[in-house]
């Protein structure tokens, strides 16, 4: 880090691997101070499965924080259904509501590109998600498919990240997603290896050529974190090698 520059405090959950590892690893790298939270392996152990161990969480960590990335997600093949609600929308909007960021601060959430990409986007999910039901949420997941329940938190983080625009806006601070096609993880390895969701994924088309990695789409977090993006707010950023753009060419 130059003189010229100051050190930033960024929180990171599900920083123990994955995308939230890279981009722990690249705020790190260029001299910031990162506070980490996961299940474990972290600066912070929780559980952010259950709004007893966000809590703890969020009583552990101290603000304000320059930057916020809640990356703790499950896949579609995680088998407790409920859990996968619990955690990708729940647990992020937790932080995300719960956090104090610095004026100039920003978020970037994480979404997917299984927003668009998958028919069975349940709209009565997506309303119990966007209405803070977590209990409703848990008990209509148990009834759907994980894809449809991965797919759906995903929608609703979207909706949240715009809808949340003016309120962040008037505070200074900024707020977008990025919606990440499959990128090489522990998560998507367990995509992959799983029977049903294995040839899936392997059969989505992708225009670059291959499956991109967690650093690429932790590039584009660190770009949304960054000055340089000071215009960039409630924005949903495709980081997944085009496969959107070949599936809905039309869609603007």
């Amino acid at each position: 880090m130059s003189p010229h520059e100051v050190m930033r405090t960024y929180l990171v959950t599900g920083a123990a691997s994955g995308l939230g590892a890279a981009v722990a690893g690249r705020l790190r790298a260029r001299g910031d101070r990162v506070v980490t939270v996961d299940l474990r392996d972290a600066d912070v152990n929780a559980d952010l499965g259950t709004p007893a161990g966000r809590a703890e969480a969020l009583a552990a960590v101290s603000g304000p924080f320059d930057g916020l990335i809640p990356c703790a997600g499950l896949g579609p093949q995680v088998p407790d259904h409920a859990l996968i609600a619990s955690v990708n929308y729940f647990g992020a909007m937790a932080f995300l509501d719960g956090c104090e960021l610095v004026r100039g601060g920003a978020a970037v959430a994480i979404s997917s590109n299984s927003t668009t990409i998958d028919p069975t986007v349940n709209a009565d999910l997506v309303a119990a998600f966007l209405d803070d039901d977590e209990p409703r949420a848990r008990a209509l997941s148990g009834d759907l498919a994980g894809n449809s329940v991965y797919a759906s938190s995903k929608v609703a983080i979207a909706r949240a990240v715009r809808r949340r625009v003016t309120e962040w806006g008037s505070r200074g601070v900024r707020i977008n997603a990025v919606a990440p096609g499959p990128f090489r993880s522990p998560l998507l390895q367990e995509g992959l290896d799983d029977p049903v969701f294995g040839p899936l994924i392997e059969a989505l088309p992708i225009p670059t050529g291959e499956i991109g990695t967690a650093g690429e789409v932790a590039a584009v977090v660190e770009f949304l974190l960054s000055p340089a993006a000071s215009y960039v707010h409630g924005a949903i950023l495709f980081v997944d090698g085009g496969i959107d753009a070949l599936l809905r060419p039309e869609a603007i």
